[in-house]
């Protein structure tokens, strides 16, 4: 697992403008029936990554309007709660990220959800690039911190291990401090 400094690891230095896949209506990857996409490239390499494929920068095909297109539609679906932004990395892939929610608030303002799961801590991310914070601004709920193989709990809702937090965005933002979700309902 990596630590690194603000900073450090930056969309523009290490993103392709690839994806690993996009899955549209699922029931996993956040709260309701939502279109995942998987971003490709991940430097935390965590030990027990569930998705390791999707470490590689270099994995899947590259991102295009056109899939954005057709996200943005799929979206649209009224039974369709959002969209979930991971892979990967979404952090390291912002160029990608920041288009599609761009695109999904200006269509659908607030009435359709973002989630997004990170190897950084709300924390970290306080310290990073303008990118970063300004992805970080567009989310409702973000899954925060690196997979940590000794902390793994399967009981866990929408989490692997136990140092992973499922934060309220907005609310934080607003209170300047780490608010949690309020739908968190561990077994």
């Amino acid at each position: 697992m990596k630590f690194p400094k603000p900073g450090e690891w930056t969309s523009e230095q290490y993103s392709k403008g690839k994806i690993a896949s996009y899955k549209p209506y699922n029931f996993v990857d956040g709260e309701g029936v939502r279109c995942s996409l998987y971003v490709s490239g991940c430097l935390f390499a965590c030990e027990g990554c569930y998705n390791v494929k999707a470490q590689n920068f270099n994995t899947g095909i590259l991102y295009t309007e056109e899939l954005e297109e057709q996200i943005i539609q799929d979206i649209g679906a009224s039974y369709c709660q959002g969209l979930t932004l991971l892979g990967g990395e979404p952090f390291l892939n912002t160029q990608v990220c920041l288009s599609l929610v761009h695109k999904l608030r200006s269509v659908y303002g607030q009435s359709k959800d973002i989630w997004s799961w990170t190897g950084y801590t709300w924390e970290e991310l306080q310290l990073e690039t303008p990118d970063k914070k300004a992805l970080l601004q567009e989310l409702d709920i973000l899954v925060d911190g690196r997979f940590d193989l000794t902390k793994r709990d399967l009981t866990l809702q929408f989490r692997g291990s136990s140092n992973q937090r499922i934060i309220d965005v907005q609310k934080s933002l607003q209170d300047g401090r780490v608010v949690l979700w309020d739908g968190l309902r561990d077994s």
